[in-house]
């Protein structure tokens, strides 16, 4: 037969599935099904959110060290932090954080926080402007917290059940062994099909082969469930001996389940219960409930700061002026005050954000005087009053009665600090002269702020806008490149940082060390750069894909 008509003959045949074989001989015929098979299954565990992560330096099949888990941590931070979702309320965040240190403190008194993680890990918690009620661990020690569960729950305790369930997925490590445990789950479903193979080959039945891949694959699935079934077991074990310790009413824990229950009832018709990766919500309720029978311990109490948070939560997370004015016109009938003055501190928020700093005021002033008059007082909540009609007022274009009400607030806390600044700069805005004895307070109190928190991208904000209106260029715009490293932007950092070093030559005295600090962030910012670039390319040698083809989705944001 011709070479052409062999061609035109390959051509005519037609395309058929690629089908096992009725019979594999020998063990070179089943190696090669097993290459077959472990490309086809991709023996690579769980897979992760499509981000730069960076190259961990071990296979897969290993469980994460703690080195290389916060490694992995802090990647996901840097691209979290530049996310329009990545909410930094100083006052939302101040109370949340608040209830976390507790649980921080216990865990480590528990021996949960041994030395090498109380060393690498940050235990950092961050909120994200979501409506979804959730709550998640990343790995290295972060903590992420959406609006819509602050919003609603009803006091302190809940909120802090679902911080301790989280913080003790991260001192179990529950990321670094699912990693582990799907590798090795893997192997197990591979290790059946493999057998039914060898099956197969004996009998010179095809659908014998086939059947053992699906069931091979079933038996890998179920063992991911299992795992994950027990992790939250034991993240609620673990979590609820958390909760006890750190002071808080072990009765928000089933409190907390219940309303979970409710709130999923749309969504969960209760059907298919061994594919939930999470154990039944009636099961934790009940297991809930019977540790607090046997704890003997007092019932959860609502408190009005938790109140105004619960508002603020709902405030933030829906800035829509539809939501805003549901919220600003809303009347509380509550029996219990705290509710109330809740409501009051949410309608004032909404009507200061819609525009009617006047109503915001008259709203907030109302609020203060309540709250003051409450028995027993809660110092922390009136602050937040105060806080709200300084703000009310600033909007209104009152300086002097929008610095009254901060006198008596602590200077170092941060919302007051930002607040003091937020009218430091107005005010010079509107009279540089007058302005210039509290830009300069504002500005050495940011200073001496920013030298112990130098990862507090809002406050190295608030000091780039201070210092330029003191004139001080060089210190403004190191500042600025500071804060844009803080928010995981460090190219925006070089290129902030070569604009001083190119504005500081020839400078001397103060400008001469501004530019010295200026020249060595510079250096070091770069070396992250160059470390950064590397450990990506890394990554996606390992995922076989080309990240600088991203559109760059938003990691935080669940909008379509």
């Amino acid at each position: 037969m011709t070479d052409h008509r062999r061609r035109r003959r390959h051509r005519r045949r037609p395309l058929q599935a690629a089908r096992l074989p009725r019979r594999v001989s020998g063990l070179r015929g089943l190696r090669g099904l097993l290459v077959v098979l472990a490309c086809a299954l991709g023996l690579q565990g769980p897979a992760l959110p499509q981000t730069r992560l960076p190259a961990l330096g071990e296979s897969a099949s290993q469980d994460l060290s703690v080195g290389d888990e916060r490694r992995l941590g802090e990647q996901l931070m840097r691209e979290a932090r530049r996310d329009p979702d990545f909410l930094d309320d100083a006052v939302l965040l101040a109370y949340v954080q608040s209830i976390w240190q507790p649980l921080v403190a216990a865990a480590r008194e528990l021996g949960n926080i041994d030395a090498e993680l109380d060393r690498m890990y940050p235990f950092e918690i961050f909120l994200v402007r979501d409506r979804s009620v959730n709550a998640f661990a990343w790995p290295g020690g972060y903590v992420g917290v959406n609006l819509g569960l602050i919003a609603m729950t009803t006091n302190r305790d809940q909120l802090a059940s679902v911080l301790a369930h989280e913080l003790s997925h991260v001192t179990q490590r529950h990321i670094a062994r699912s990693i582990g445990n799907s590798s090795r789950a893997s192997m197990m479903s591979l290790a059946a099909m493999l057998l039914g193979i060898l099956a197969a080959s004996r009998s010179g039945n095809a659908d014998v082969a086939n059947a053992a891949i699906a069931g091979g694959q079933a038996a890998g699935i179920q063992s991911q469930l299992n795992f994950s079934r027990d992790m939250e077991r034991e993240a609620d074990r673990v979590g609820f001996a958390v909760l006890a310790d750190g002071g808080y009413a072990v009765g928000g824990m089933a409190q907390m389940f219940e309303r979970l229950d409710t709130a999923s009832r749309l969504n969960d018709s209760g059907g298919f219960p061994y594919l939930r990766t999470h154990p039944l919500t009636t099961e934790r309720i009940a297991e809930a409930r019977d540790r607090v029978l046997m704890s003997h311990a007092a019932p959860p109490q609502p408190t009005l700061l938790h109140a105004m948070m619960r508002e603020r939560a709902r405030v933030a997370m829906d800035t829509s002026a539809q939501a805003l004015a549901r919220l600003a016109a809303a009347e509380s009938k509550a029996p219990l005050a705290t509710d109330r003055l809740g409501a009051l501190y949410g309608a004032a928020l909404a009507q200061e954000r819609l525009g009617n700093p006047a109503r915001a005021e008259a709203m907030a002033a109302e609020g203060l005087r309540a709250a003051e008059a409450l028995t027993p007082r809660e110092p922390m909540a009136e602050q937040d009053w105060r806080l709200a009609l300084s703000q009310a007022r600033l909007a209104r274009g009152d300086i002097p009665g929008a610095l009254a009400p901060l006198e008596p607030l602590p200077a170092a806390d941060r919302a007051v600090l930002l607040q003091r600044a937020r009218i430091a700069q107005q005010w010079h805005a509107d009279d540089a002269a007058a302005a210039a004895a509290e830009v300069r307070r504002s500005t050495e109190a940011l200073q001496t702020w920013v030298a112990e928190h130098p990862h507090d991208a809002a406050a190295w904000e608030a000091l780039a806008g201070s210092s330029g209106a003191l004139g001080q260029r060089l210190r403004s715009l190191r500042a600025d490149a500071e804060a844009r490293a803080a928010l995981g932007d460090l190219q925006g950092a070089i290129d902030r940082l070569r604009a001083a070093q190119a504005r500081a030559r020839g400078g001397a005295g103060q400008e001469f060390i501004e530019a010295s600090v200026i020249d060595a962030r510079l250096r070091q910012f770069e070396r992250e750069r160059r470390q950064l670039a590397l450990e990506m390319r890394g990554a996606q040698r390992g995922n076989g894909r080309d990240d600088s083809r991203d559109g760059g989705t938003p990691l935080l944001s669940s909008r379509p």
